[in-house]
């Protein structure tokens, strides 16, 4: 597949320069959510009753119970693992609640989650073997999930992995997948070495047909891309490749050209939600594509075809992605496992003023609606 290089198309703003850019923004335009039914947005708390999602615990037993659906979790079964040693890409330092299911299962019972969705992690090695050996890998953890969640059903559900980028390899394990019990979304990775992969022509069945099973498409940066291996590390640089993938899904026409494909964007969707008036003011109204893209929908309708995990480590950085985009397009994630990010998830929705809808929608609705369970 060729490289894409546009930011927008016939812009000429490279994925570089957006995020160069984006990194001098200090300062976000909020824009309201979509003229859909209303959600209310979170009642005030005062700030001491407020935690940080590192530091929010349960208030009781009863708010601990294992109830909350989690969207954004990583997994390395030893399947998996052991594969990686025999293509000379082995993984050091791996977390017993990462391949042992059984483990991951007690933690979950004690820290008030019901299910988990499967999927790799960023550290994917799939640009760094020969597409044979993706395509092998992804068969191994795909098949491992099959176990997972025959063994838990009820606790475990996953996220397909296919080869990225070969399309014609993503299409067969797709197609080897689709359907089997407990495959619920696809995982995939924001770019591969700086290419906007999802956006290629080549890729465009892919996107068809997850569209066709009614998967989900989750996003994760890629901590294997060289986008990532600069100081500012895959934390920061995540927040601009995501801003970038929100970005093209708008600007390319891709969600108007599939318009039931979902999409759930990671860590709160990054810098995405925050820059959205500025987006917004660049693509419609002043810029190389000022008067070129005729948008079918508003860019508040676009902001909410995307689903958002609640990782935005702050209270005040959530309240403001549910009043922009409304509690039905918030799920939990959280990035597992490392108890310093979050070690109670369903307590960091708990220490809100929810009413109980809402509350119940980021916990376990809006994941139960998109994974159909």
């Amino acid at each position: 597949m060729k490289n894409s290089k546009a930011f927008l198309p016939e812009s000429g703003i490279g994925r570089r320069e957006f995020i160069k850019a984006g990194a001098a923004v200090t300062a976000a335009i909020a824009v309201p959510k979509a003229g859909a039914a209303p959600v209310p947005s979170p009642e005030p708390a005062s700030q001491k009753e407020m935690q940080p999602w590192w530091a929010a615990r349960p208030a009781s037993p009863k708010d601990n119970r294992p109830v909350s659906i989690d969207m954004h979790t990583h997994w390395l079964p030893p399947t998996y693992t052991n594969a990686l040693v025999e293509v000379g890409k082995p993984v050091a330092n791996i977390n017993p609640l990462e391949s042992d299911i059984d483990q991951r299962i007690k933690w979950m019972d004690e820290h008030g989650v019901q299910m988990h969705l499967l999927a790799l992690s960023g550290d994917a090695v799939w640009q760094l073997v020969t597409p044979e050996q993706g395509a092998r890998l992804a068969q191994i953890v795909n098949d491992a999930a099959l176990e997972a969640h025959a063994r838990y059903p009820d606790r475990f559900v996953a996220a397909i992995e296919i080869p990225i980028p070969d399309a014609g390899l993503c299409m067969k394990e797709l197609d080897r997948m689709a359907g089997k019990p407990g495959m619920r979304a696809v995982n995939l990775g924001d770019t591969i070495a700086g290419r906007d992969y999802v956006f290629e022509p080549e890729f465009a069945p892919v996107l068809a047909r997850c569209e066709e099973l009614g998967y989900p498409l989750v996003f994760h940066n890629m901590n294997t891309d060289p986008l990532c291996k600069r100081p500012a590390g895959p934390g920061l640089d995540a927040a601009f490749t995501h801003a970038v993938l929100g970005t093209k899904f708008i600007g390319t026409g891709t969600l108007d050209k599939y318009p039931k494909l979902e999409i759930v964007l990671p860590h709160a969707g990054g810098a995405f939600p925050y820059c959205a008036g500025r987006v917004e003011h660049f693509m419609y109204h002043m810029g190389p594509n000022a008067g070129k893209i005729t948008p079918t929908s508003t860019f508040k309708e676009y902001l909410r075809r995307f689903h958002y995990d609640y990782l935005t480590y702050h209270p005040e950085g959530l309240r403001f992605l549910i009043d922009l985009v409304g509690s039905d397009r918030i799920v939990v994630g959280t990035d597992s496992f490392n108890a310093k990010d979050i070690e109670y998830p369903s307590a960091v929705v708990e220490q809100f003023n929810f009413q109980a809808a809402d509350r119940d929608r980021i916990l376990k609705g809006n994941a139960t609606r998109l994974l159909k369970l």
